[in-house]
């Protein structure tokens, strides 16, 4: 090798080494070779150091967040559980309730009345049993009476009681309420009757806890009819008196006044028998009498009737012939009939 580049390649060689160690972070060694600094493998021992702790924090972070859900689900879970409990007790607690029905029983139909008060008002009158699937709820008996006064004519009186029981139930109510309803739909029907003329209404005192007297006049060709239709109520009971009369064949029409009262005593004694039939009081056919509390008010409600209850509407329609129906033992039909 010549002297020359022997010479160059030392000064290559000198201005590498000045190279290296002017430039920052770059050491060489011996033959050289450029080493990093011992500070930049630190710097990428820690970034290892931090790549390898990662998944460890991850793992810690989803375990807790496992324990976390688990512990709000569990507690959602009784919270549902207590919130489903308390609300079964409301619910319980919340079951509607009405007040038992006062009567269970009602007396037999034919024998409200006694003997010396059906003398008066339907004399030599046989009784008519209404037909009933529920006697224990409904039931009817009518008194047809005709006093032939021959030449001078006759004498037609017609009776009808009907009792209607109602019991309390959760989804329609209390029998009491019940049968406040029906006995005011009885009055209003009592009001309207087709072909009704001069009615008027009037409270009943000491007959029951309510009761109203209507009474009109009606006329047919066998003559003019006097009604008196009387409607009381007795706690869950309601007692309804049709009671009417007419003057045939050229007999003198009846006092209307003398039918109202007469009436109004048919319903006083039914109204005992009920109260009787329930261990309460007398009876009205036994005694005669009542110890029914005094009527609530002279007009009646304006509630609607039970879905339950039959028609009100009177009828005072006599056969053809007075003759004919004192023979055949009929009487005006009568919607009150069970």
């Amino acid at each position: 090798m010549s002297e020359g580049t022997m010479q160059r390649r030392a000064q290559r060689d000198d201005q590498s080494d000045r190279t290296d160690r002017s430039e920052p972070g770059v050491l060489t060694d011996g033959g050289g070779r450029r080493v990093r600094r011992a500070s930049r493998a630190g710097g990428v021992n820690r970034a290892l150091a931090a790549a390898a702790a990662l998944p460890v924090l991850l793992f810690a972070a989803a375990c807790s967040s496992d324990s976390g859900s688990d512990d709000s689900a569990g507690s959602g879970s009784t919270a549902r559980a207590d919130s489903g409990g308390s609300s079964a007790s409301e619910t319980a607690s919340a079951a509607p309730t009405v007040q038992a029905a006062a009567f269970k029983a009602l007396p037999k139909a034919c024998a409200t009345l006694s003997a010396k008060t059906l003398t008066e008002l339907v004399p030599k009158a046989k009784a008519k049993q209404g037909t009933s699937t529920d006697p224990e709820d409904r039931a009817s008996c009518s008194w047809s009476s005709l006093d032939n006064n021959g030449v001078k004519g006759s004498q037609f009186r017609w009776l009808n009681v009907s009792l209607l029981r109602f019991e309390s139930d959760a989804t329609r109510g209390a029998g009491d309420r019940l049968a406040q309803e029906y006995y005011a739909k009885q009055v209003k029907d009592a009001q309207a009757v087709a072909g009704a003329k001069g009615t008027t209404s009037q409270a009943v005192a000491g007959t029951g806890d309510q009761a109203t007297v209507v009474r009109y006049d009606l006329k047919k060709k066998e003559g003019a009819f006097k009604q008196q239709t009387v409607v009381a109520r007795v706690e869950n009971v309601v007692v309804t008196v049709d009671y009417n009369g007419a003057g045939l064949a050229g007999d003198k029409t009846p006092s209307a006044d003398t039918l109202v009262k007469a009436a109004e005593k048919a319903a006083k004694e039914a109204v005992a028998s009920v109260r009787a039939a329930n261990g309460e009081g007398n009876g009205g056919a036994a005694s005669g009498g009542s110890t029914g509390k005094p009527s609530a008010s002279a007009s009646p409600s304006k509630s609607s009737t039970a879905s339950s209850a039959p028609s009100a509407s009177p009828s005072v329609s006599p056969s053809a012939s007075a003759a004919k129906a004192a023979a055949a033992g009929a009487s005006p039909s009568a919607s009150h009939n069970s």
